[in-house]
Order: C-alpha cells, then structure tokens, then sequence
C-alpha cells in the first residue's frame, strides 16, 4: 500500500510502499482518507522524546479519518476518526493508505463536515473544547481570552467559546494573518502579541472591558503572565501547553484575592467516552460553521513538504494529507 515512510529519525519521512496491516485481537482496519501532520509525529519520529526513539522505518499518523474496512465493533463502511500511537508504541500509523487501530480507539463520526476538515480539527478540537468546557466550566456570559488564537487549539477555542455563548472573546496573536483567522473564528477584538507584560495586560484589560472569566492557554510564557493579571473573581486560566516557553508568573495576592485558578489540562487525562463526546460536539459545531480551523490538503507524495512545513511553523494552517 502507498504510505508515508519515516526511516531516519529526525528526517522527513518520503512516499513509498509498506505492506497492508494485519490487525490482532482487539484491533480494527481502517481506510484512511485524511491524516494530519501535527507537533506530535514530529516529536516521536525525532527520537529525542519521552517515549523513546521509534523502530524505523515505521509510517508516523498519530490521527486519522477514514472508513472502517474490518472490526468486531463497527460494520465496515463507518465512517471514523482514529488515533494511534505510531512514533510511541510499535507499529506504523495513519500516514497511509490503510492503517490498524485499537478498537477503543474508533470514534465514529456523522456526515456534514468533509473529512481533511475534521482531520485538521481532530485533537486539538478535542483540547479547546474539553478545556472550556471539562476543566474551566465556562458558563454562558462569562469573558475569554484565548491566548495563541492563530494556532489551531487557538481557532477552535474562539469559536467553542462563541458556540458556548461567552458574552466577549478576546483573541491574541502573532502577526496579522493570524489576527484575521482569529476574527474569522468569531473573536470580538483581536490583540496583538507583546512580550511587555504590563502592555499586553493594559490592553486585554481594555479589549475585554473589565477582566477574564476564562483563560485558554495553549502558549504559556509572557501571554500567560499579562493574562493572569486579568483574571477576574473566580478566574479560571487554563493552560494547554507551552509553544511561547516553559514558565510563566503569577501574583499569589492576585490569585488569593480574587479566588482565582491556574489549571493545567491534556488529552491524556480523558477517557475514550469523554474523547469521542468532546469530538461529536466539535463536529456538530463545524457543521453548523461555527467552528473551524484553517487548513491545507495535500497528496502522500507532498509528505515532504508538509513534514518541513510543519517543522518550520505553519502559521496557524492545518496541513493534512489524502492517501
């Protein structure tokens, strides 16, 4: 079968040949339709991760949509997201034609959004929603600031928090395409990026009239320090990563005085009921064209190009490929 072939780590995989799955107990085959490239396959296929340098060559794809062709749970035809565990566990991943999943791992999906554009929502839809909803309990009226709202965790944020019914979205990005996909997502005002701390504060401040409810972080660093200022009585700020550094710094007066919260959150902490919830939500919401992430479909044959694309940053652009 045509597949995505990793056999260097730290090296773009190429297109070329691996021969069809052969699932094992509790296992389902799948034809894949859509994968994308996310930071993830990056960081296992480069060996320095956590989970260890992968056997290679192997075919990376840590998500995937596609149709059910073999399983004990679903009838063949079903259309489904998946998720692997290529790049962190043996065996090779949605980067092809046909891939092997976990049965648990099958998320069945409805018609209405197009397959490359759930592919590109995928997991980070999954974050946002999860973080709005699970983690920070938003309610409806309340003030977000979705910080990174360029990305793609950023692009599904704003429009979770509009679908959810947040009385004003404040977006902050980099750079002015990133601001127009912001505002496209249904941000009330879009911010630039600073790292002047007291400037970007005075000026969520101002955006937001008044403070946040609700903080979605997905960049930590010196947004995450200017919109813990700004957090309201009873905020919540919700941290989702660290693409803008590592640390960040609070006031302990502040957070005591206020009753305001820092949270940390990650998929992993979600079961598979939760996951496929949190998805059919998302999806039902794209559907209606209240949220979406901006994204670009690309052939097997253009693994190359989007694997560097990707490793360069693309600018907040999904980038997904169609075996």
């Amino acid at each position: 079968m045509r597949a995505a072939v990793l056999s260097a780590h730290g090296q773009p995989p190429a297109a070329g040949e691996r021969p069809d799955p052969r699932p094992g107990p509790g296992q389902a085959v799948v034809r894949v339709t859509a994968a994308p490239v996310v930071p993830l396959d990056l960081l296992c296929a480069s060996g320095t991760s956590y989970f260890g340098p992968p056997a290679v060559p192997y075919v990376p794809g840590v998500q995937g949509v596609g149709r059910v062709e073999s399983s004990s749970r679903l009838p063949p035809g079903t259309r489904v997201f998946v998720s692997t565990s290529a790049g962190m566990a043996p065996g090779d991943g949605s980067m092809a034609e046909r891939c092997v999943v976990g049965e648990e791992d099958l998320v069945p999906i409805e018609d209405g959004v197009p397959d490359d554009v759930v592919a590109a929502i995928g997991l980070s839809g999954v974050a946002a929603w999860m973080a709005l909803t699970w983690r920070a309990g938003l309610r409806a009226g309340e003030r977000v600031v979705v910080l990174g709202a360029g990305g793609a965790v950023g692009q599904v944020g704003v429009g979770a928090a509009v679908a959810l019914g947040a009385g004003r979205v404040v977006a902050v990005c980099r750079g002015d395409a990133a601001r127009e996909r912001a505002l496209v997502s249904g941000a009330s005002v879009a911010v630039a990026f600073t790292e002047d701390v007291d400037l970007l504060a005075g000026e969520l401040a101002e955006a937001l009239g008044g403070d946040a409810d609700v903080v979605l972080d997905p960049v930590f660093g010196p947004a995450a320090t200017a919109a813990g200022r700004v957090l309201a009585e009873g905020g919540r700020l919700v941290n989702l990563g660290g693409a803008a550094g590592d640390t960040a710094s609070f006031s302990s007066a502040l957070l005591r005085s206020r009753s305001a919260s820092v949270l940390g959150y990650t998929n992993n902490a979600l079961t598979a009921a939760q996951k496929g919830d949190a998805l059919t939500a998302v999806l039902r919401h794209a559907a209606a064209g209240e949220i979406g992430v901006a994204s670009e479909t690309l052939p097997i044959a253009g693994v190359e190009q989007a694997w560097r694309r990707q490793a360069a940053g693309t600018g907040g652009i999904r980038l997904v490929l169609a075996p």
